[in-house]
């Protein structure tokens, strides 16, 4: 196994980063195209911009298609646009919910996105912790706010 530099990479560490990777076998892959295509199969591409609208979720879920990514991920309002665009598709559609990106709504108004994302098709959610209670070392009140919201995803099993 390679280890990696500390951090702060300098431009060479990952020049020779990625000269070290080229030199690696396959593995389990029989060609570099299939490995490029298992790669792709892992990501989700996202568009969470406050300028989101119907064009650019579909000029993602069809780029989704084009590159048979795992999911994509929106806002709760665009989930029910992207779930239609990508029916009969194996692609996901997974929504940020739960107060994105701060977290810092009541539990009552998260539960509630979450629910109304699930409602509306998400087959996963992304979820954001309270950080300000995190960094409050309230993690009790955090646990309990991430149980709320796996229950309003129960659905979703």
């Amino acid at each position: 196994m390679i280890s990696l530099p500390s951090y702060p990479y300098t431009l060479s560490d990952i020049q020779t980063r990625i000269e070290e990777i080229k030199k690696q076998p396959l593995g389990n892959f029989t060609s570099e195209t299939e490995a490029i295509r298992f790669a792709l199969n892992c990501v989700d591409l996202t568009t969470l911009e406050g300028t989101d609208d119907k064009k650019r979720i579909e000029a993602l879920c069809h780029k989704a298609m084009h590159y048979q990514t795992a999911a994509v991920c929106v806002y709760p309002v665009f989930v029910k646009q992207a779930k239609q665009l990508l029916q009969n598709t194996p692609i996901k559609v997974a929504s940020v919910a739960g107060a994105f990106p701060s977290g810092q709504s009541p539990i009552e108004i998260k539960v509630a996105e979450v629910e109304y994302a699930v409602a509306q098709g998400a087959d996963e959610i992304d979820m954001v912790i309270s950080r300000g209670l995190f960094l409050e070392e309230k993690y009790e009140t955090v646990f309990k706010e991430i149980v709320a919201i796996k229950k309003a995803c129960k659905m979703l099993s």
